[in-house]
């Protein structure tokens, strides 16, 4: 009897100190400020504005909370963040913010249980950067006249990147000169990128085959604290 007595005791001490532990930070989408309004997000936090690497992480909406579907190392611009809102263009910064993807592409075929749109880059596609250009931030295929080649990015250019990636929809349903253009999620280079965020290749794929577009995801981008910081988003 006594020994009952005593693993009792003991079993309710044992509780006791687990219910006095403070409890961890709900998921990080849960600390945003907005998410987009879907069933899917991705983050994409760095630990400062002047931070070249970080962690992409993608999550589920299951009830009224957030779950880790996958995460994997990233990259960001090579001169760090900058505030989306009032980034220029031309300076290897990664635009800070809430953002939709509108669709994706690559220079391969989809990988498979790919449901998001999917436009195979071809020879003749260029994504148009020049300001002066009434395409300026869009795909185009063939370049159009007032987008010069060297103001344009010849998309067929980038295998290694663009094997596949999806659109980040800064700037880009209002596009404001000068502001940026060009701005993807796509498969790491060798080092860090000119204002993208990457990842590993088979992050990538991971990425796709997750991504629903009827969930409508949107990817979050910003630091650990700061005006940036991605809870702001």
């Amino acid at each position: 009897m006594r020994r009952l007595v005593v693993t009792a005791s003991v079993l309710l001490a044992l509780a006791g100190s687990l219910a006095a532990l403070p409890a961890g930070p709900p998921p990080l989408p849960e600390r945003l400020a907005d998410t987009g309004g879907g069933t899917q997000l991705i983050t994409a936090e760095a630990a400062g504005t002047d931070s070249t690497t970080g962690t992409v992480t993608w999550w589920d909406r299951r009830g009224r909370g957030w779950v880790a579907a996958g995460s994997a190392p990233g990259r960001f611009g090579a001169n760090g963040l900058a505030d989306g809102a009032t980034r220029t263009q031309g300076t290897n910064t990664t635009p800070t913010g809430l953002y939709d993807l509108p669709y994706a592409f690559g220079t391969g075929a989809a990988p498979p249980g790919t449901r998001y749109p999917y436009r195979r880059v071809a020879e003749s596609s260029w994504w148009c950067q020049d300001n002066a250009s009434r395409s300026y931030n869009r795909w185009v295929d063939p370049r159009p006249e007032d987008c010069r080649a060297e103001e344009a990015e010849h998309l067929v250019g980038y295998p290694t990147q663009y094997a596949r990636a999806l659109v980040i929809g800064f700037n880009y349903h209002r596009p404001v000169r000068g502001r940026g253009a060009g701005i993807f999620l796509h498969v790491d280079g060798k080092g860090a990128t000119a204002g993208c965020v990457s990842v590993p290749a088979a992050a990538m794929d991971r990425i796709l085959a997750w991504a629903d577009p009827v969930r409508r995801p949107h990817i979050a981008v910003g630091t650990a604290s700061g005006p940036t910081a991605i809870t702001r988003y």
